[in-house]
């Protein structure tokens, strides 16, 4: 078994098919999936498709991307977060690569994010694109305001930002893009962090892993992400699924498993 920890199941591109989507991936052997919130406006179709089968949740939050169009208060995130589909908080955090929203808007939004997480105790899905400066710095200051726990989503950073991130006792997930021929570095940093704390994902229906690059990724192609972090750690791909499924189960400790 394993979990697609971060998708994008409520995005167009599956509309005509998801079911189709969803049986392709369960028969791949993913059982079950976290789809992601990255708006508040379109909150609404997330938690619909959470709600549509047993194997499912979500989080609420909103994109950097769109932290200027969409401020928001830990209030409000707390308020969506008492539907049981819910089971953290984001994908949130810093991105500066494309610098859609102000940095201050960005960072003012990562913390109210936080501030729910540690409110709730729910876990917080962080997005961080050159932005690890940042990104270390908020989660330290946050951090010591009291404790919360998440996840450095579609990790691609440096080995600084894994050191600081499991410092912190968060985890790592890890996408297609540590597949890619020329992610070298990324693996290398990845056989470091230990497997008691790494998760998978497929952040469909972008990214697909090799040998399913250029294709419009979907969740079952995880399994492609799952084999290679599998040899790079050294282990069978059981251990792999069973370890990466008990990591994501106790991290999102709200999701029941199906």
């Amino acid at each position: 078994m394993y979990v697609d920890s971060h998708c994008h199941l409520d995005f167009p591109e599956f509309a005509p098919e998801l079911g189709d989507v969803l049986r392709r991936a369960r028969s791949a052997g993913v059982r079950h999936f976290l789809t992601i919130g990255t708006a508040l406006k379109r909150f609404g179709a997330v938690r619909s498709v959470a709600e549509s089968a047993p194997d499912i949740h979500c989080t609420v939050g909103v994109h950097p991307h769109d932290a200027a169009a969409e401020p928001v208060t830990a209030e409000m995130l707390l308020t969506e977060s008492a539907h049981e589909k819910v089971v953290g908080f984001g994908e949130t955090g810093l991105d500066y690569y494309y610098l859609h929203s102000p940095r201050e808007a960005q960072i003012a939004n990562f913390r109210e994010h936080i501030a729910a997480a540690r409110q709730s105790g729910l876990p917080v899905v962080v997005h961080t694109r050159d932005a690890e400066d940042d990104t270390i710095a908020t989660l330290a200051e946050e951090q010591a305001k009291g404790a919360f726990s998440g996840v450095i989503h579609c990790f691609t950073g440096t080995a600084r930002l894994a050191g600081a991130a499991l410092e912190l006792g968060f985890y790592i997930s890890v996408s297609g893009i540590a597949t890619f021929r020329k992610s070298e570095l990324l693996r290398a940093t990845l056989k470091e962090v230990p497997l008691s704390r790494l998760l998978v994902e497929t952040d469909c229906p972008y990214l697909a892993p090799q040998p399913v690059r250029g294709k419009r990724n979907e969740p079952a192609f995880l399994v492609h992400t799952a084999a290679m972090l599998a040899e790079l750690k050294g282990v069978s791909p059981e251990e792999l699924a069973g370890t990466t499924t008990d990591n994501f189960f106790r991290l999102f400790s709200r999701a029941a498993r199906a």
